[in-house]
């Protein structure tokens, strides 16, 4: 494994840090006072590119390895969680067309990602989180067979409010089951699909958290991914495919903490010297180097053996898993390491800390993934 990156790479790395620099960091702390996006942001990241990283070259995206585009996501988050996660659910609801997308399909919906536009991927409901079989919106086939009605609503959607299309998963059983989760393609503006609340939430404000609603909306046959009943493999491979990439932001998070606390404590004078001279600060800036690395390590090595074919299943849970952690670890102790400063909104530690938390919750919560790694390593 050399996860060196190739002059390629390097150059995508600066872009995007670049981009970062002026146009993030600059506005991190309003958008997380605003909840939003600060104008013109999206049009940028899609200039560059950003929102179809992992949309194959033979449909119009840049077909990034996934290193690189791990990469890409730790060097947002190092500017706004936020904004990283946005971007990230555009890769997260690619995955289900890719693996399950006939040719006709992916070219209909990578065209209207490439036109600039936001995707989201709708699996979670109010009363289903953790177990994806359980997901009670349901698609009842019509008579003639040319379609389905979708009935229910979703919640926590990212992207919900802004995204031009959307992979759903719905039951095609009356009682909710695995062996009945079918995906589907809706299209925003279809009829009987509308945008519910928006969600006001502790951190990663800057992305859009909203409920979706569906009342009696057709979705036609051409428009269902695989066949009836293989929705939950298709989310599950989808799940596997973006875990490493929370695990990712999670870094980025972990790092911009890190990099901040370590400078306050180079120029904070106590008892007459920088308090990066005392011994029980150097023990916690040296235990956040080795997580942060740690943590980068794992999720590059999921990373590669995604890229490598081989199952990384295991692998996407452990990256994910941990790096969450250390997000969490992290931004706990540096907003500890520089006292009362950490804690207010003068500086952006507390945004950090804030923004960490739903990296151990989304994409399948920390207790799942430990199952995950338990049951792919006993069985």
């Amino acid at each position: 494994m050399d996860f060196a990156f190739n002059e390629e790479q390097q150059e995508i790395i600066k872009v995007v840090r670049d981009l970062v620099q002026k146009e993030i960091v600059p506005y991190a702390g309003e958008m997380d006072e605003q909840g939003k996006m600060h104008e013109g942001l999206l049009d940028k990241l899609a200039a560059q590119g950003l929102l179809g990283v992992a949309i194959p070259e033979e449909f119009g995206g840049a077909g990034l390895d996934a290193i690189t585009i791990a990469a890409i996501y730790e060097e947002l988050a190092k500017g706004c969680a936020g904004v990283a996660t946005s971007v990230a659910a555009n890769a997260l609801a690619s995955y289900p067309v890719i693996i399950a997308g006939n040719d006709e399909q992916k070219k209909r919906y990578f065209d209207i990602i490439n036109e600039n536009n936001l995707a989201a991927f709708a699996l979670t409901e109010p009363g289903t989180g953790s177990d994806a079989g359980s997901v009670s919106t349901r698609a009842v086939k019509t008579e003639d067979g040319s379609g389905y009605v979708l009935n229910g609503t979703k919640c926590f959607i990212t992207n919900g409010a802004l995204a031009e299309v959307f992979v759903v998963f719905a039951n095609t059983r009356k009682t909710p089951s695995i062996r009945g989760l079918t995906a589907f393609i809706v299209r925003k503006g279809t009829p009987g699909f509308t945008v519910g609340k928006a969600e006001n939430k502790m951190g990663i404000r800057a992305s859009n958290t909203t409920e979706l609603i569906f009342q009696d909306c057709f979705v036609p046959v051409e428009n269902r991914l695989g066949r009836e009943g293989h929705g939950f493999r298709i989310a599950m491979e989808t799940l596997d495919a973006a875990r490493p990439f929370v695990g990712s932001i999670s870094v980025g998070i972990a790092e911009a903490a890190f990099r901040a606390c370590s400078e306050y404590a180079k120029v904070r004078v106590q008892f007459g010297k920088p308090i990066a001279s005392f011994e029980m600060v150097q023990s916690m800036i040296a235990d956040m180097a080795m997580k942060v690395e740690g943590a980068r390590l794992l999720v590059q090595r999921a990373c590669w053996m995604k890229d490598q074919g081989m199952e990384f299943s295991r692998e996407a849970a452990i990256a994910k898993c941990n790096a969450s952690d250390v997000a969490m670890q992290v931004t706990t102790d540096a907003v500890q390491v520089m006292g009362g400063y950490g804690y207010i909104k003068e500086y952006p530690v507390e945004k950090y800390m804030r923004d960490a938390k739903i990296m151990q919750i989304y994409e399948g919560t920390n207790q799942i993934q430990r199952l995950v790694i338990a049951n792919k390593t006993l069985y």
